[in-house]
């Protein structure tokens, strides 16, 4: 299939009527771009990295600044940082672990990657009635620690490693899923492929789970119903290697939820369909519609463990699908209550919503849902209904896995009275003309 030399960047299409308005923050190869619905950058936090970047409400913004060498640290943070409007740091995390690169100074670095949330709210995203805090509070940090579990695998491991901090950097709580590998569900292929090649990443370690998502679940109509497993402190997350969804219990430790690595093992699982390689499983926020179901994009592409296979020589991906959809569930029958795919959008080929890594899904509410469509940076808000009613692509690249990009990791929508600092902008639709329609002229008697 060929494509175009020329696409088209910025806000593509915008209907003021039926979108969520707001400023929407991503990370570019700028720095933290912060936009409005018609595309024009509002703020710029130069050279401040996103793995995310999230907003709290007076303009403060979340980030680090910097990576350490991938033959180091794969996806490791250096540090974990909230600066201001002018960019100056006002609260930092860094007291992780204390590491010595070759060719690097050595120094306290946080090892941060993929998420984290500030208390006071279970997301990081906007939620009526919950915001995250600015100026105390604890942090959730989804880590890395490098480990070695022989039960696992003879090589050394790349562990995800959950903490919880306080203000002042100390560290309260963590989690550590290899001390859990009995409750995975992982079957006897799967753990003797494990035990042989863990996912090795350039540092030399078996990235054998890859978790990318992790947040609380928050005050909930399941736990208000009585079922513990949704106790609003628990930690929902997912591993995008392994194609588990799960939710771990923050007092005992025990994985008390979970659906993948097999999803043919019930009949709603196989309605469910297979979750491969997904990004940012979470609960969506209370007084939200749809509060209390989970939301994930599910990338497809590759993922998982198991057999040789003609898809995969020996095992790892072995479960793979071109195309992408947004997935939300109820978790605990596991129908599905709203699905996106490019067939539902009315698109005939359903690779035409397809990232087969990174991407997001936020709730939005008006009932819309900001989707990250992450790998070729379309970002995109849709309605309940299907219909694109925003779309910006990011004309930005970098050089990234080895080509010219302008990936987007993941992308936030928030409400203007979060940035004081501006006023809210003009709102004016951008629609362009329907690419079908055909001008035809009065019929005429012969």
């Amino acid at each position: 299939m060929g494509h175009p030399h020329i696409y088209p960047t910025g806000t593509t299409l915008y209907d003021a009527e039926k979108a969520w308005n707001g400023y929407t923050i991503f990370p570019s190869a700028k720095g933290a771009l912060l936009i409005d619905m018609r595309g024009n950058e509002v703020q710029l936090w130069a050279g401040l990295d996103g793995f995310p970047n999230k907003i709290l409400p007076g303009g403060y913004v979340l980030g680090s600044s910097g990576a350490r060498n991938p033959l180091h640290g794969f996806q490791d943070q250096l540090d974990l940082l909230q600066v201001d409007w002018e960019g100056t740091i006002v609260w930092k995390f860094d007291n992780n672990e204390y590491i010595k690169d070759p060719g690097s100074k050595p120094a306290s670095a946080a090892r941060q990657h993929h998420d984290y949330q500030r208390e006071g709210s279970s997301t990081g995203y906007y939620a009526p009635g919950s915001a995250p805090r600015t100026d105390g509070g604890k942090t959730l940090i989804l880590t890395h620690a490098d480990i070695q579990n022989n039960i696992i695998s003879d090589k050394p491991l790349l562990d995800d490693r959950f903490i919880e901090v306080d203000w002042a950097g100390n560290i309260l709580w963590e989690w550590l899923p290899n001390e859990h590998f009995d409750e995975l569900g992982f079957d006897e292929a799967a753990k003797n492929l494990l035990f042989r090649d863990p996912n090795m990443v350039p540092s030399g370690r078996g990235d054998w789970l890859h978790i990318n998502s992790l947040s609380t679940l928050g005050p909930n109509k399941w736990y208000d119903a009585g079922d513990e497993r949704f106790h609003p402190d628990n930690i929902i997350w997912d591993a995008r290697n392994a194609n588990i969804l799960a939710i771990t219990d923050k007092k005992t430790g025990k994985i008390v939820w979970r659906i993948g690595p097999d999803f043919g093992l019930s009949k709603e699982l196989r309605d469910l369909n297979w979750i491969i390689g997904q990004h940012h499983l979470h609960m969506i926020p209370r007084f939200l519609p749809g509060e209390g179901n989970l939301l994930v994009f599910d990338n497809g592409g590759w993922g998982g463990y198991g057999p040789p296979s003609r898809t995969s020589q020996y095992g790892i991906n072995d479960k793979r699908r071109d195309y992408s959809r947004v997935i939300e569930f109820n978790p605990r029958t596991l129908e599905i209550e709203w699905e996106y795919t490019a067939e539902k959008a009315g698109y005939r080929d359903q690779y035409r919503f397809y990232s087969p890594y990174i991407s997001s899904a936020q709730r939005l509410p008006n009932g819309n849902t900001l989707i990250t469509e992450g790998s070729d940076g379309r970002l995109f808000e849709v309605t309940p209904s299907y219909q694109t009613v925003w779309e910006y692509i990011n004309p930005y690249y970098s050089r990234k896995l080895g080509g010219i990009l302008n990936m987007v990791y993941r992308t936030y929508r928030l409400p203007y009275e979060w940035i004081p600092q501006l006023e809210p902008p003009r709102e004016a639709s951008i629609l362009p003309e329907s690419l079908f329609s055909v001008s035809r002229a009065s019929p005429t008697s012969p």
